[in-house]
């Protein structure tokens, strides 16, 4: 699908170049490269498979020509009123489109009579209403009663949660389609298809690019397609050409255009190996500081939030394990806080995690116990479950001493029995021990007077 919604967006710099600017001699500024390199067509459309592949709802809505009223849902630059258009397009529909933000009762009241003489000559209208969670509760109220009865299509758009931003009943009414952020694979390929597009993009331009710009300009973008075709027509446009009238844009010239520092972050070679490893060793030495230094550096660099919070609930669990069991929690908090709200803001509750984390107390007592269980399991293969502890549904399986001498725990004082739980083979084995350090002290008290572990025990390898 395509990734960009209908504003105006920079791209300035002087004129001449693929449309940017003003045309030599006077005359008017043509738009600029995003809405010029805008799709018409689903099939030219990059991204959100899931609702315009084949066979997927909005692609089989508009082939029926039974387009209901949508809500659109999703990060910027992500095709909002492209689809929009799209679908108006293909329904053979009057498209009207206005934004909330500069449109009021009045003129939802004047759409509502154009929509209606449309009724009349056996035309429909689609209206599009760009950040409609801008519109207040009149405001949406005003054209309530016109979409139930299908007077007008609604087509609204919003970056903001539907479910707390647009009133229930016209809620009611539409289907909400949710649109992700753009790869940065699909990115890429929209920057290459407008430098080679010779009537709407760059390719009239002899431009050549340094090594790494169009990635750099790929993920600073952030899955925001406008954001890096507007980013890559004012680096073309800010570059002065050679004495050949060869335009060749620098990664320094991609920075200034994006106004952000390349930094160096190959999220596919060895320095992402690096900034990942001095983060989780930060946390790991309990130094906040360092942690979130290398967070900003992933962040700032254009990393996966969703990779970043991963490796902190691995960490939670390897690293503060049972020292501090609410860690599990708040990485997993963390990893559903940014899946929710997305980027730039899901860096915040990137940094709470990262600052928790880090401060936490710390045990791998629990990722160790593990490890050296797992290493009895492939030294001694699968050995025999002890019969005492067997399940014993039938009386064939009792008559073979399956669960015989099981002591039941709560038949006795304290829930607590002596009795062995492991194959004889491996039997006396200690893997798990806990730590002197927060939660983990605990534990190993409780062990204590289970029974499981003697008094002396002291704590094991943190």
């Amino acid at each position: 699908m395509e990734l960009f919604d209908d504003k105006e967006t920079g791209g300035g710099g002087r004129g001449g170049r693929g449309g940017g600017g003003r045309r030599k001699g006077g005359g008017r500024t043509p738009p600029p490269l995003a809405d010029r390199m805008r799709p018409s067509t689903l099939d030219d459309f990059v991204g959100q498979g899931h609702l315009v592949g084949a066979g997927k709802f909005l692609r089989n809505a508009m082939k029926r020509g039974e387009l209901p009223s949508l809500i659109l849902w999703g990060p910027p630059g992500t095709g909002k009123t492209t689809l929009a258009r799209i679908a108006a397009e293909a329904s053979g529909a009057d498209f009207v489109e206005f934004s909330a933000v500069l449109s009021g009762v009045k003129d939802i009241r004047e759409v509502v009579k154009r929509a209606e003489k449309n009724l009349e000559e056996d035309t429909r209208t689609v209206l599009f209403v760009d950040e409609i969670h801008r519109f207040n509760k009149s405001q949406q109220d005003a054209f309530l009663h016109s979409v139930e009865e299908g007077v007008i299509t609604l087509i609204g758009a919003t970056t903001e949660n539907p479910s707390f931003e647009v009133n229930a009943p016209l809620l009611s009414r539409c289907k909400v389609l949710t649109l992700e952020a753009l790869t940065e694979d699909h990115v890429r390929h929209i920057l290459e298809r407008a430098l080679a597009d010779k009537e709407r993009g760059l390719g009239g331009v002899k431009t050549d690019l340094e090594e790494n710009v169009l990635d750099f300009i790929a993920t600073s973008a952030r899955g925001d397609a406008r954001e890096a075709l507007n980013a890559l027509e004012t680096a073309v446009n800010i570059t002065e050409a050679d004495e050949k009238g060869r335009v060749r844009v620098t990664m320094e010239t991609a920075s200034e255009a994006m106004q952000r520092k390349a930094l160096l972050y190959d999220k596919a070679g060895e320095e992402h190996y690096n900034v990942i490893s001095a983060f989780i060793k930060s946390m790991r030495g309990s130094d906040p500081d360092g942690a979130l230094y290398w967070l900003a550096r992933m962040v700032e660099s254009g990393e996966d939030p969703l990779f970043i919070a991963r490796r902190m609930v691995i960490f939670a669990s390897e690293d503060v394990g049972n020292a501090d069991p609410r860690a599990l929690t708040v990485a997993l908090g963390v990893k559903d806080a940014v899946h929710f709200v997305g980027m730039p803001e899901g860096w915040i509750p990137l940094a709470q995690g990262v600052a928790y984390l880090a401060t936490a107390p710390k045990s791998n007592a629990s990722y160790m116990a593990y490890k050296m269980a797992a290493r009895d399991v492939r030294d001694h293969g699968p050995l025999p479950v002890p019969l005492h502890i067997r399940n014993a549904p039938t009386e064939l399986m009792k008559g073979l001493g399956y669960a015989k001498g099981y002591k039941y725990p709560h038949s006795y004082d304290g829930a607590k029995v002596e009795q062995t739980y492991l194959p004889d083979k491996v039997s006396g084995s200690s893997y798990y021990e806990p730590t002197d350090r927060g939660y983990d002290a605990e534990i190993r008290r409780l062990m204590e007077a289970a029974g499981r572990r003697k008094p002396d025990k002291k704590g094991g390898k943190g």
